[in-house]
């Protein structure tokens, strides 16, 4: 069923693409021809047999509605798909290897795809928040507390707050992914059986090719690594979330401080012509509301049963799918905000005197100064 509708208001067409079906696809064969000349490479499979499975896996010509039908029917993507590469010449396929393998490694190969564009577009995101920064440091506005006239800030040192928040959820998630990322090969019960005591030497070879994590054990029934992650995620979608909070709230038309980017058929109403609604921090938010409930999910299901559970891990990759696009739905939305912000000076200080609280900004512009140094030291 296709959801384009309904997903692609919340996610970008990069990380739809990333967890499709072609893409799940072609992680699980990477993962296949992976091993195979890993198993060849220490001697497990003849270099003929592992010739089989790489062709069979490098241009699958596989009916994916028919697989998607055979995998529900089965529990399992591993068991219908080892079946039809085995069809296809790779006889010797999967071999020391189990279905949660498969499905674990496939969802670290998209992870890492989507963890990349994720850095990409935080980093641009950051410096937009930063530039705002440094062109705003003295430009001074009225802060506010428990939603109340306050004391006066420079919108410079809110900017400064956001550029911190998203360079903070940036480090969080590069740190997290780094070292859970990993590859899943351990076979049917984690003893890596069958495999001439080599198993070490082949996972070792498959991380390399893949680009994953090797880790010291498999980790079928150890779910902490996609806790990080989720965690991480979250995180970071709700640091944007703050930063959409901040601008939806400058933009009503009491404040008129700070405005989204004017843009041909977006932010209007089917009903009233005169607004000018807020649209993507609305997706932002949207976003931060949902993410925390799918982390929990995730953190849910790590106490798992014995060596291999039921249920827990299964639900996992969906959930961390949803949690990837709908960070990066927001970073995508919140790009187009910051970078075309409109901010309207004048507004601020007539709002700051109107306040009668004075002009006292503090250390504001030496906050930002601070901020904008310890970055460019960083990068």
């Amino acid at each position: 069923m296709h959801t384009l509708l309904r997903d692609r208001s919340a996610a970008s067409a990069e990380m739809l693409a990333i967890f499709g079906d072609a893409s799940l696809l072609r992680a699980a064969c990477r993962f296949e021809a992976a091993l195979a000349t890993a198993q060849a490479a220490e001697g497990i499979l003849s270099p003929a047999e592992a010739d089989g499975i790489i062709a069979a896996c490098t241009s699958p010509d596989i009916d994916i509605p028919g697989l998607a039908e055979a995998a529900a029917h089965a529990g399992t993507l591993a068991i219908p798909l080892v079946a039809l590469l085995r069809a296809d010449g790779a006889a010797k396929i999967h071999f020391g290897s189990t279905s949660q393998d498969l499905a674990d490694s496939a969802l670290m190969l998209q992870s890492a795809e989507a963890a990349a564009l994720i850095a990409r577009d935080l980093k641009r995101l950051a410096n937009a928040a930063a530039a705002l920064a440094a062109t705003h440091a003295t430009t001074p506005m009225l802060g506010r507390t428990l939603l109340q006239p306050a004391l006066p800030i420079t919108f410079g040192l809110k900017a400064a707050n956001w550029t911190v928040s998203i360079d903070a959820a940036l480090a969080r998630l590069q740190h997290e992914c780094g070292k859970s990322l990993m590859l899943q090969f351990g076979g049917a019960a984690g003893t890596s059986a069958g495999l001439e005591g080599k198993a070490a030497a082949i996972a070792e070879r498959m991380a390399r090719d893949l680009g994953l994590a090797c880790p010291i054990l498999p980790w079928h029934a150890r779910r902490d690594c996609v806790a990080g992650v989720a965690a991480a995620l979250a995180i970071a979608t709700g640091a944007i979330g703050k930063i959409a909070r901040d601008i939806s709230l400058l933009a009503q038309g009491e404040v008129a401080e700070a405005f989204e980017p004017r843009q041909p058929g977006r932010g209007g109403s089917s009903a009233m012509a005169h607004k000018r609604n807020p649209t993507g921090c609305q997706m932002a938010l949207s976003a931060s509301l949902r993410a925390p409930g799918l982390a929990a999910t995730i953190f849910a299901a790590m106490p798992q049963e014995h060596e291999r559970g039921l249920g827990g891990w299964q639900a996992e990759a969906a959930v961390l799918a949803e949690l990837f696009c709908l960070a990066h739905g927001a970073i995508a939305a919140m790009i187009v905000v910051i970078e075309g912000l409109e901010v309207d000076a004048a507004r601020m200080a007539a709002n700051l005197q109107s306040a009668a609280v004075g002009n006292d900004i503090g250390e504001a512009a030496k906050m930002v100064a601070s901020v904008l140094a310890a970055r460019e030291k960083t990068e």
